[in-house]
């Protein structure tokens, strides 16, 4: 059984290497080359640092946001192009009625195709994970944003998890739907839509969000606001980011010390006292609220976006060893 899944399965695998391969090495001389400008320039440096960082991230933000996107996709493309036709492929060409009517036994078939083939998508995955999370480090460490949605996504054990159900997805729907191409593009639709529903609907839940009233005179000391002014709904920061943190909030509405929103009248008073934005909102005893997931929650998190998929991959494949000896002919 072992030495037939690999006839089965070399040539997708060593195409699959091969490409991983050269992947991993570029991912080698990214991280070496991104280490060697991070200890020059930002590591040792005592004046201008804030330049420093946007330069290293100008210089390495394309490269590794691209790899990143690379290693969110490799997942779909493995359960579409290795999961999907595991079954499929038997079926359309009719070798099942051979296979499964020998001495080893449909679940024992099943059993070896996904150990060989889907541990595979999976340790391949995991591996680029590993070494996209070592290369890009220095640059996390610098851009203090590891929620967000493409990097999180991209690094640690998370993407363990997504090779998994990518292939579980692709099994499950191949022994449902028995035909390979429609098995792979509804593969395909499903995993994207998982990210999707899992980075807008389920990650932010994952822990009740912390909501903190930050005054304005500690606003840049607890983050950074990236934008202020007037708007339709008074005046408001138009983003905020606290280090390592996942801000939830949009935009933010800015109140006075007695309560009251800052608006318009505020803002023209201050322009005729000359004073400066941060000067006019400290004289105002402006505070605002900040709805955020708290940087320690990163690990957390990972853990539970791998366990929600481990689980579903679990109940994907329990689907197929159900269906395989009961109900395909």
């Amino acid at each position: 059984m072992i030495w037939l899944t690999w006839r089965h399965m070399r040539t997708q695998t060593l195409w699959t290497a091969a490409a991983l391969a050269a992947l991993a090495v570029y991912l080698l001389y990214l991280g070496a080359d991104l280490r060697e400008v991070y200890d020059r320039d930002i590591a040792g440096c005592t004046a201008e640092c804030g330049q420093a960082a946007r330069a290293v991230a100008d210089a390495f933000g394309t490269p590794l946001l691209l790899l990143g996107l690379v290693l969110i996709a490799g997942p779909a493309l493995l359960g579409a192009f290795w999961g999907a036709p595991l079954i499929t492929r038997e079926l359309e060409t009719g070798t099942h009625r051979l296979v499964w009517n020998q001495s080893v036994t449909r679940t024992r078939w099943l059993t070896v195709k996904l150990v060989l083939v889907g541990g595979v998508s999976v340790l391949l995955t995991g591996a680029l994970s590993l070494l996209l999370t070592w290369a890009a480090a220095p640059y996390d460490q610098v851009a203090a944003s590891r929620f967000e949605p493409l990097t999180f996504a991209a690094r640690d054990i998370a993407p363990f998890g997504y090779a998994l159900l990518a292939f579980a997805i692709g099994l499950a729907v191949g022994v449902l739907a028995r035909k390979t191409l429609l098995a792979m593009a509804v593969t395909i639709a499903l995993f994207i839509a998982f990210q999707v529903l899992m980075a807008t609907a389920v990650r932010p839940h994952f822990a009740e969000p912390v909501t903190e009233t930050i005054a304005w005179s500690d606003a840049n000391a607890v983050g950074t606001i990236d934008s202020f002014g007037i708007g339709p709904h008074g005046a408001g920061i138009q983003g905020y980011t606290i280090t390592d943190a996942w801000v939830l909030s949009d935009y933010i509405t800015v109140y006075k010390a007695d309560g009251t929103e800052v608006d318009e009248d505020d803002i023209a008073a201050c322009d005729q006292q000359t004073l400066h934005p941060d000067e006019c909102m400290t004289s105002l005893g402006a505070v605002f609220d900040v709805t955020y997931q708290p940087a320690d929650r990163y690990w957390p998190f990972q853990w539970a976006e791998f366990a929600a998929a481990a689980g579903l991959a679990a109940l994907l494949i329990g689907l197929a060893f159900w269906r395989v000896p009961r109900g395909i002919n």
